[in-house]
């Protein structure tokens, strides 16, 4: 998020300075590093959450085609980004992976084939496939299917048309670009105070960790891209716009394949349904990622639980996030969330068997040697004040100080795929009389800015066309399951 806003700012004002305050030693080493995150490209064509159906049968779209909508600036802009040198390398960050929905049972089958007569004519989800075929499931779905007993009903829909992103590679390539520019970017530093001065200005405290050395910072506008961290420093800025929020951390665990015959065998992104009354952040996906040219596979997502907000954070983080502005809001929540508790207890209380059974699913013959458990990045859910109470939110929030001289980021998923659509949305709450004599700029880094893509085919064709091509995408790289070499 905070590489993608200082590029936006370098592109549309190159004469202000920028200094980004990065706590780790390296980029994108937290929620953005690509094992920490399923690297999907957010889009929608698969995630079955974003298509519920509703009680008389029929299956909503809307939600698929706002993060959809979203996904395509992100395009757009790494396009853009790719073109004039910023990206240098599209294929580190981002390449072409079938994405696909799969299900089993009558019921979800039945399911599954409205949700493809609702988005198949659609032309943000055009080309979109559908199948109950024995055969068709084998053919694209191998190490899937061996083992499999099709006495019980499937369904596959997908589409070609999906990316596997490696969000740490793009933000490398994001801040190594805005370092060129002039930029400062402060590695192994933390922010330990927000105050906000007269002027309006913020006086930024910060610590070098290696150095130990303290020295502050004078900025007019402060973003805060903290991931999981992010609500505890917009707890210390003191913004009115912040209280009542509270957070409540999950651990993300994944399977990684180790076995890469098997790896060889799958090739695309394929997401199942969340059991009944488990939380959005449950649904299970067997992923092909694509990280530094060589093929891996993951399953999951397995839940754990620990009170830090990040995955290099301090088991103080969430006792120290309450505050009494929040307290109500953060017990409102523990009481009506039942099925998250029960999600949460089943998980933890998972055994190596028991995960490789979950597995069994999607990989009937799936082997535990064949595996192994990694932790994955650390997500802080978002608890919002609903009344006296609270409700816990699972997409992504902005908050921005009324005066426009701070913001910041929480939440989840869909996240980074929809980080140009956030980072825009930052601008315009926090530059409005600035806004609008950037759009000429910003409609060069975004083509369709202001424009529902769902409402003119042609744009989005000829925008699809140029991302692709821009990409790298229109010609599928040989990808080896091996190491090149071995």
């Amino acid at each position: 998020m905070s590489a993608t806003l200082g590029v936006l700012l370098r592109q549309l004002q190159p004469e202000w300075s920028i200094t980004l305050v990065e706590k780790l030693d390296a980029a994108g080493a937290e929620s953005s590093d690509p094992w920490n995150n399923a690297g999907t490209g957010h889009s929608a064509l698969c995630e079955l959450n974003y298509t519920p159906q509703a009680a008389d049968g029929s299956v909503d779209i809307a939600k698929a085609v706002g993060v959809n909508e979203k996904f395509q600036l992100s395009r757009q802009f790494w396009s853009y980004a790719v073109e004039r040198g910023i990206l240098p390398e599209p294929r580190e960050f981002i390449n072409p992976i079938p994405h696909m929905s799969f299900v089993h049972g009558a019921d979800d089958v039945e399911y599954l084939g409205k949700r493809y007569e609702a988005l198949a004519g659609h032309p943000l989800f055009q080309g979109m496939e559908f199948s109950t075929s024995e055969d068709e499931f084998s053919r694209r779905l191998p190490l899937m299917a061996r083992g499999r007993d099709f006495s019980d009903p499937v369904a596959i829909n997908w589409t070609d048309a999906g990316t596997d992103v490696n969000f740490g590679a793009l933000t490398k390539q994001l801040l190594a670009n805005l370092g060129s520019e002039g930029a400062t970017l402060a590695f192994g530093s933390k922010v330990t105070g927000l105050t906000q001065l007269s002027d309006g200005s913020w006086k930024v405290g910060v610590r070098n960790l290696r150095s130990r050395e303290d020295y502050t910072i004078n900025a007019r506008f402060v973003f805060v891209g903290a991931g999981g961290g992010a609500l505890p420093l917009l707890q210390k800025s003191g913004i009115p716009e912040a209280k009542g929020y509270g957070g409540f951390p999950v651990s993300g665990e994944f399977l990684r394949c180790n076995n890469e015959d098997l790896i060889a065998q799958h090739a695309a992104k394929v997401y199942g349904k969340a059991g009944v009354g488990a939380p959005p952040m449950s649904v299970p996906h067997l992923d092909t990622r694509v990280i530094g040219g060589k093929r891996g596979l993951l399953y999951g997502p397995y839940a754990g639980w620990s009170p830090k907000f990040l995955k290099n954070g301090k088991f103080t983080d969430l006792p120290l996030s309450v505050k009494p502005n929040n307290l109500m809001s953060m017990l409102g929540v523990g009481l009506t969330e039942f099925g998250l508790t029960k999600y949460l207890i089943g998980e933890l209380a998972k055994s190596e068997e028991g995960r490789i059974e979950t597995l069994s699913e999607f990989v009937p013959a799936a082997e535990s040697e064949d595996w192994e458990l990694i932790t994955a990045g650390q997500r802080v859910q978002v608890i919002k004040r609903n009344g006296m109470g609270g409700t816990l939110e699972f997409g992504t929030a902005v908050l921005n100080s009324s005066d426009g001289t701070i913001a910041g980021l929480l939440g989840a998923s869909p996240g980074a795929s929809t980080a140009v659509h956030a980072m825009l949305d930052v601008l315009e709450r926090c530059f409005p009389k600035r806004f609008t004599g950037w759009q000429t700029k910003l409609k060069e880094m975004v083509p369709s800015l202001g424009v529902a893509l769902a409402d003119d085919k042609a744009l989005f064709d000829e925008i699809w066309k140029w991302t692709d091509s821009a990409l790298q995408l229109d010609v599928p790289a040989p990808v080896p399951a091996h190491p090149v070499g071995v």
